[in-house]
């Protein structure tokens, strides 16, 4: 019964992530934001949003490993889905055509990647309130890359609104209505999900590492299938580069609904592996993009071959150290 609520609840995020998606870039369009926003900011923010909610309802359930597993998972995923985006191009360089544009937004996200793994080894014991420092410092550098980015992005030239896209106060009005289903289906997911993990004897390391992390990210998925699949390749990169810099900045607000402590203390240490495979995958993909690889392993970059090793691999070392209750 669990495993068929946990499908079904998954089937739901997936659906109200894509909804989000849709209308986010209505809402983009119409008040005519860069192509680099759309995709790196509101794009990746809107696919997120099943991480974030999904992390905060963790901790209702004291799950915090299962929190940070899901976002943190997510990076190394989404970096499996830039890989994908090259096998399914394969009389393209795709990896190739997009690297100054998101030469920036790759940095900032390995940066802010880093920078957690380094206050999780570091363990500063310093909190305002019930917050560490080290969340609030986190925060801060996303919004700084936030500026970045819109001030990398006013250089673009403003496109003409497409004709049939619906009016803003549509794009809003479903904005919120797919925001609140999540909001009302996430909680039901994680319940499930670590019922899964006690039944199966999986720690909530693993599992929120693989199945939640694998499920949240979904959205991004499809997102990056259907950007795709009409040609919008800037924006389907960006979309998974946005998403690795969201998710860390939402390991920063998580620690505003975790009030037993700072929520970076509160992570297992197993998770310092999925925090550096989510960091390598990401400084690999940032590389495929900017570098001029020559040769293709058959029917894909060599780059994106590693991104598809080094990911199983990971996953292979994650599942022998995580299980554990």
């Amino acid at each position: 019964m669990v495993w068929i609520v946990f499908v079904v609840s998954a089937a739901l995020i997936v659906f109200a992530a894509n909804k989000l998606a849709a209308y986010g870039d209505v809402i983009a369009e119409r008040t005519r934001l860069g192509g680099m926003f759309v995709g790196v900011l509101l794009l990746a923010g809107a696919t997120s949003l099943p991480e974030v909610l999904t992390s905060i309802s963790a901790l209702r359930l004291s799950a915090p490993n299962l929190a940070a597993g899901n976002l943190m998972g997510s990076n190394a995923f989404n970096m499996l889905l830039l890989a994908l985006m090259d096998v399914l191009h394969r009389n393209q360089r795709v990896l190739r055509k997009a690297a100054l544009k998101h030469a920036l937004s790759g940095s900032l996200a390995i940066f802010l990647i880093g920078m957690v793994v380094f206050f999780m080894l570091a363990n500063l014991d310093l909190q305002i309130g019930w917050v560490g420092v080290d969340s609030l410092l986190i925060i801060g550098f996303y919004f700084l890359s936030v500026w970045l980015l819109q001030s990398g992005g006013k250089a673009e030239e403003t496109t003409e609104i497409a004709e049939g896209t619906p009016p803003l106060w549509e794009g809003l009005v479903g904005f919120g209505i797919a925001a609140t289903l999540l909001i009302f289906v996430t909680p039901v997911m994680v319940d499930s999900s670590n019922q899964i993990a006690e039944i199966t004897g999986l720690g909530t390391t693993f599992v929120g590492s693989t199945l939640v992390a694998a499920v949240t990210s979904l959205p991004e998925l499809v997102t990056t299938l259907a950007a795709i699949r009409i040609g919008a390749n800037d924006m389907a990169i960006g979309n998974l580069f946005g998403s690795n810099l969201f998710n860390m900045f939402a390991i920063g607000l998580t620690d505003f609904f975790y009030t037993d402590g700072r929520f970076l203390a509160a992570i297992s240490p197993s998770f310092l592996l999925v925090g550096m495979l989510g960091l390598l995958m990401t400084g690999l993909g940032l590389i495929g993009n900017v570098a001029q690889f020559r040769r293709r392993l058959h029917f894909m970059e060599i780059d994106a071959a590693l991104l598809f090793i080094l990911y199983f691999a990971g996953m292979w070392l994650l599942y022998t150290r995580g299980i554990a209750p």
